[in-house]
């Protein structure tokens, strides 16, 4: 009886309460397992188990610590995990306050790396179809990048080097570091709303996967994808490649390649041209030696000798056929005179008022056979015409109409042929021989 006189007795919730506070004592631990059971609420928290071959323990990332995870947790994936033990009382369960984790054997940012290389590859951002051929002659070129950077530095060397006419527009942004992904984004988006920019670079010197991680980020891909102006990608050295790399129209191995990309293409034009002017001087020249080659030889020729008494004989004879030409229009002039002259003679002695009133008494008997013809033809096609319009007349939907009968249509316009074409309520539309009622059906009977 004494036992049971002692005996201390805890609530459910203060048990759990107990285990709990020894739970949360242990403070900070790792824990490394397979994740299985994963979700991602609503919420944006993930919730999942760790497991190894002979336990397993649930486990919780809320979003405010998910978010700055580098790669994203999958079923399967051996994870290493840090947080607190605590107990879930409503239900009683234990479980691991996850606020960092990482995969086992691949680094994250390598993991993060190639899902996100992986997704943006199945939905077609890196498709060449997309990419954008770079202006042969650009005016001014964007360029997104640090403004303390060594990169900035060689590239507006270079281009000031081998095209000192082509404006630049710098877009200053950090290029490593939390919030520069978003930054370079926006520096994207803005060159994109001007409209003297003809082609964007973004870029910045070598470094670890740490240091170009901004440049692997998604909202640098996705504002890369949706650039209306070409742009090129020149992040680090040779041997680095991000995920803005595969989205650009262009990647340039560095930020000097870049900028000789962009300037290039003005070089090339002025080295073809002094090529072109060079030949094009060299095939002139040939041309004037040949042509006179061939005068002296033409100046040598004995037709030179012989051209001067052809061309006497020619203007000898123009003389003379000018002569003859003018003599034979004299002559012409003379024939005209005297028909004239003979012409004049019988419309003298031709009665012109008898012969014009003969072709006035010709007109009026013409004209009044032809007016009884007209009326003749009038007449038969009036005939013809008024039987048509009482056989239309006949056929006509109106003809019914004035017999009593109505046509009636629905609110859409469509002729009603039975009453099971309406319900109750429905507006009609019925046109009478004279004018039109708006009704409502109020009774069907089929």
């Amino acid at each position: 009886m004494d036992l049971f006189s002692q005996r201390k007795i805890y609530s459910v919730y203060d048990i759990t309460s107990e285990i709990k506070r020894s739970l949360d004592a242990l403070g900070i631990i790792w824990i490394q397992g397979e994740i299985s059971n994963f979700k991602r609420h609503t919420s944006g928290h993930l919730y999942f188990s760790l497991k190894d071959s002979r336990a397993q323990i649930k486990a919780a990332c809320f979003r405010n610590n998910n978010m700055y995870l580098k790669f994203r947790p999958e079923d399967g994936m051996e994870v290493v995990a840090r947080g607190r033990l605590s107990v879930y009382e409503p239900r009683g369960d234990y479980q691991i306050i996850v606020e960092y984790m990482e995969p086992v054997g691949l680094g994250s940012l390598q993991l993060a790396y190639d899902q996100l290389k992986e997704k943006l590859r199945k939905e077609g951002l890196f498709d060449e179809a997309h990419k954008i051929a770079l202006p042969l002659l650009p005016r001014k070129v964007g360029i997104v990048t640090s403004p303390t950077g060594a990169a900035i530095r060689d590239m507006l060397r270079i281009l000031k080097r081998r095209n000192a006419s082509l404006d630049v527009l710098l877009f200053p942004v950090r290029v490593q570091g939390q919030g520069a992904a978003e930054e370079i984004a926006s520096g994207i988006r803005y060159l994109n709303g001007r409209r003297d920019v003809d082609v964007i670079i973004i870029g910045r010197g070598g470094g670890s996967i740490e240091d170009l991680w901004a440049f692997n980020e998604e909202v640098v891909a996705r504002a890369i994808y949706d650039s209306g102006l070409p742009l090129i990608s020149a992040v680090g050295h040779e041997v680095d490649y991000t995920i803005a790399d595969f989205v650009a129209d262009l990647r340039a191995p560095t930020p000097s390649a870049a900028a000789e990309l962009v300037s290039g293409a003005r070089e090339d034009l002025r080295v073809s041209v002094d090529s072109l002017k060079g030949r094009l001087y060299q095939a002139v020249r040939r041309a004037l030696d040949r042509n006179r080659l061939q005068l002296e030889r033409l100046a040598h020729n004995k037709a030179f000798t012989v051209a001067p008494n052809k061309i006497r004989d020619l203007q000898q004879r123009f003389d003379e056929n000018t002569l003859r030409m003018t003599q034979a229009m004299y002559r012409f002039s003379r024939e005209v005179r005297h028909r004239e002259r003979m012409l004049s003679a019988r419309l003298t002695a031709l009665d012109l008022p008898r012969f014009i009133a003969h072709r006035k008494d010709m007109l009026a008997r013409d004209y009044q056979g032809l007016t009884s013809a007209i009326r003749v033809l009038l007449h038969r096609e009036r005939a013809r015409f008024e039987l048509a319009v009482g056989k239309i007349d006949a056929l006509s939907p109106l003809a019914i109409l004035k017999r009593g009968f109505a046509l009636c249509r629905d609110s859409k316009g469509a002729i009603v042929k039975s009453a099971a074409d309406v319900a109750l309520g429905d507006r009609v539309r019925v046109t009478l021989a004279a004018g039109e009622l708006d009704c409502r059906v109020e009774q069907i009977d089929v």
